[in-house]
């Protein structure tokens, strides 16, 4: 039999002439915006790819002026750099691994109704938001647990946090039905395997989340290695390119020779640019991969409480 109901057009709302000059207004402005955010971003990649006269001269408006990698060469001319690079990716895997395991096992029983001392313990969690023992306290814990010149001296003081096990338990209990763990319990499916069998095929877009804000914490992180790396080897790259900027800064009134004096003037500008982009670069890549779990997994958890 043939269908002959005529098939229904999608409804077409007008726009009134009120509407029309809201949208351009807020397109308007998005624009500007847009250009205001982006623009710097433009600027220092295009000086990190310039001569360091152009640099310092402030030719260098939108596009390279006189391209060339002399930049990068001197900045990977460190040896130290590609060590930082090592560490600093090896901090970032092993430190957000723990911070999103830790983060994962708290949240999780803080988002069950039944949980016995829920209140109580989600209490202790959001006072360590706004107190903490301070810096010496802290320092004075990692070097009687023989922290000091290890990894673990970057990673397990902030093993938590606070913010992100409360978008966690909130993703868990707005997200998981409580009939679907019923159910699971009616079927002889323990705590452990619903967590790791069922729960978390159901959240990677708050693991994605929560693990992208660790992974930037930790690759930007560099006072606490100052604190407790004492040994050159085991610092991060934003430890190393923090000492190469030193390294480089001029005293004018050592150098009596102008062209070198010139020289080093134009290098100094010019590896600030690409010390930036070094170090800003591989994190800003992993941006797209996760940025379509930024809605679903951070507005879900953060609307209710």
């Amino acid at each position: 039999m043939v269908n002959t109901k005529p098939r229904s057009r999608p409804l077409k709302v007008k726009t009134s002439s009120e509407d029309r000059v809201l949208y351009g207004l807020t397109n308007a402005a998005l624009i500007v915006l847009l250009i205001i955010i982006v623009y710097p971003l433009i600027y220092m990649v295009s000086s990190s790819f310039s001569s360091g006269r152009a640099v310092s001269s402030g030719r260098v408006v939108l596009l390279p002026v006189d391209p060339t990698l002399d930049g990068y060469r001197t900045v990977f001319s460190y040896k130290s750099v590609l060590l930082g690079y090592r560490n600093t990716i090896l901090y970032t895997v092993v430190g957000t691994s723990l911070n999103v395991m830790m983060t994962l096992i708290a949240a999780f029983p803080l988002s069950r109704k039944n949980f016995q001392g829920r209140n109580f313990y989600m209490t202790l969690f959001v006072i360590t938001m706004f107190f903490s023992g301070g810096l010496i306290p802290s320092y004075i814990l990692v070097t009687q647990l023989k922290l000091i010149n290890t990894i673990w001296a970057v990673v397990l003081p902030g093993a938590v946090s606070t913010y992100n096990m409360i978008i966690t338990r909130t993703f868990f209990a707005s997200t998981i039905p409580q009939e679907l763990i019923e159910a699971s319990q009616i079927d002889g499916c323990g705590d452990f395997r619903f967590f790791f069998t069922i729960l978390l095929p159901l959240s990677k877009a708050v693991v994605a989340v929560i693990g992208l804000y660790y992974g930037v914490a930790h690759w930007n992180s560099w006072f606490s290695a100052m604190l407790y790396l004492r040994d050159p080897a085991l610092q991060p790259l934003q430890l190393v390119l923090r000492s190469i900027l030193i390294a480089v800064s001029i005293d004018v009134s050592q150098i009596q020779d102008p062209e070198l004096l010139e020289r080093m003037v134009y290098m100094a500008d010019l590896m600030k640019y690409a010390l930036i982009i070094v170090a800003t670069v591989p994190i800003v890549a992993l941006y797209p991969f996760v940025q379509r779990y930024f809605i679903k997994g951070v507005m879900i958890g953060s609307v209710k409480g």
